[in-house]
């Protein structure tokens, strides 16, 4: 009988035979999202590179990716990737990182690079925690939650990223959890093909730290919990503010055309070397 090989595999490097990621994590499902949304591309790995910072979604492209990766320091995955955006305009640059890397060291590369509207994915894995480091309350973390730097809750009022992107400029902005699999593929072959700065948020579960600090349970509970509070940006839209507390909006929040950087930057380099359009 021959040997039953997943349909990705080809996609992971084969010194790859194990994996960091904690038992119920969501990594996995985004993982596979990111590969299956390139393969219905008919895209190859060479086509990307992949840029993450520190975190436990940070391994997701590092090691197990077989292509071209760079994971950098904290909070700098975006300002690699404009930096390669820059040098290899031709290539496809995707960013994967987590609220913590992304949202609060990396805060201004975030807001900045979606200001200018590189031309860029960025999948941002939303846990609500620093998971890698012991379940320190995030900027993410919702108002009054009990965490590991929060034993009686937390006080801080919570970003919410995909506003906020949208706020700063992004051309493309969406938003899932990790019970939506297939709609994250099929977000990510529209971002991908986007010219402009994409963001892509996933909800997605930390059983191991959120889920016990919290009393959120186990990965399946916090799934279950995503089907229950999710709700799409077209139903959101009937109901008032008060009645989307503790609801999860998902869809498509922005998809718009406007001028990309470094297309802009060619166009001015021909100008000043006196090349006619």
């Amino acid at each position: 009988m021959s040997e039953l090989v997943h349909p990705l595999h080809r996609f992971i490097r084969p010194s790859v035979t194990s994996t960091t990621n904690c038992p119920g994590c969501g990594n996995g499902i985004v993982a596979q999202a990111i590969l299956r949304a390139i393969d219905e591309l008919s895209m190859d790995l060479d086509d990307f590179i992949f840029v993450s910072g520190i975190g436990c979604s940070a391994w997701i492209p590092s090691p197990f990716f077989n292509a071209d990766v760079l994971h950098t320091t904290h909070g700098r995955p975006i300002a690699f990737g404009l930096g390669i955006k820059m040098g290899l305009p031709e290539k496809k640059v995707m960013v994967i990182s987590g609220d913590g890397d992304l949202a609060a060291i990396g805060g201004n590369h975030l807001i900045h690079n979606a200001r200018r509207n590189i031309e860029m994915i960025v999948v941002c894995l939303n846990n609500s925690i620093y998971g890698m480091t012991g379940g320190q309350a995030a900027p993410t973390t919702p108002m009054g939650l009990k965490t590991t730097t929060t034993p009686y809750g937390t006080f801080e009022n919570p970003f919410d990223i995909a506003h906020l992107v949208m706020a700063a400029g992004a051309s493309f902005v969406s938003r899932w959890t990790t019970y939506h699999p297939r709609q994250i593929t099929t977000t990510l072959k529209k971002a991908i093909q986007k010219k402009g700065f994409s963001f892509l948020e996933v909800i997605t579960q930390c059983p191991v730290q959120f889920g016990k600090k919290t009393g959120s349970g186990s990965s399946v509970q916090m799934l279950r919990e995503y089907k229950e509070k999710a709700i799409s940006v077209k139903e959101a839209a009937k109901l008032s503010e008060e009645e989307l507390q503790e609801r999860i909006v998902v869809g498509e929040l922005v998809n718009k055309e406007k001028p990309e950087m470094v297309e802009e930057i060619m166009k001015m380099k021909a100008k000043a070397y006196g090349v006619k359009e």
